[in-house]
């Protein structure tokens, strides 16, 4: 499934613009549709051109430029095709794994930053997924719901994993001994190396007299 498609699908939630398209992409197809703004303003601008949406609204000469979106009849029909035609293939492409499968040829240093900057990336993708701020979000039927739920599910086994087996991939530091107190001299009883010297102990005498 293109990206084309993918805007299609989306704008039957309602009127969008090329950011209100990314921020739903980022809610519920992040885990397995990953795109920017280089490839979903084309694919709208492409889509007004084929009759398959409408610009409804548009600010030529703002900063930022915007450009609001609304499927068509022959958007919805073309739709409707795509889907019931597509081949659904699952497949994953991650050169993260392919990097980390070869872990043993890299200093351990650089895999270690690898998994930290790779954690920080999926728990920031899971707030993503929970707290959207899509407008329309509670309308959202249960299929989106049910993909929405797979990917939140899909990264929190991720980052559990990661987690939990990184030594596998990283040697965990060397402890360090705490450090040995002195042992007493040969002969020297406890009671002994416990028991203050004669001059400690009149200096102590001598303190108390002052102080009374």
């Amino acid at each position: 499934m293109d990206v084309k498609t993918v805007c299609l699908g989306l704008l039957t939630f309602g009127e969008a613009s090329g950011y209100d398209i990314k921020k739903h992409l980022e809610a519920g197809f992040e885990h397995f549709f990953s795109t920017g703004f280089g490839s979903i303003y084309p694919a709208l601008a492409a889509l007004a051109e084929e009759g398959f949406a409408t610009v409804i609204a548009a600010n030529p000469g703002g900063r930022p430029e915007r450009k609001v979106y609304r499927i068509t009849a022959a958007g919805e029909k073309a739709l409707r095709h795509a889907l019931s035609t597509c081949e659904p293939a699952h497949k994953l492409r991650s050169e993260l794994l392919a990097l980390l499968y070869f872990a043993h040829l890299v200093p351990p240093e650089r895999i270690g930053a690898v998994l930290d900057a790779q954690l920080a990336q999926m728990r920031d993708a899971l707030a993503r997924m929970k707290r959207t701020g899509c407008p329309g979000e509670h309308e959202w039927p249960g299929s989106v719901r049910f993909v929405q739920g797979f990917g939140i599910a899909l990264h929190e086994a991720a980052v559990r994993y990661m987690a939990a087996n990184r030594q596998l991939l990283v040697p965990p530091a060397p402890r360090v001994p705490a450090p040995r107190r002195p042992r007493p001299a040969a002969g020297a009883t406890a009671e002994s190396v416990r028991k203050p010297s004669k001059p400690a102990r009149e200096r102590a005498v001598k303190h108390r007299r002052r102080a009374a």
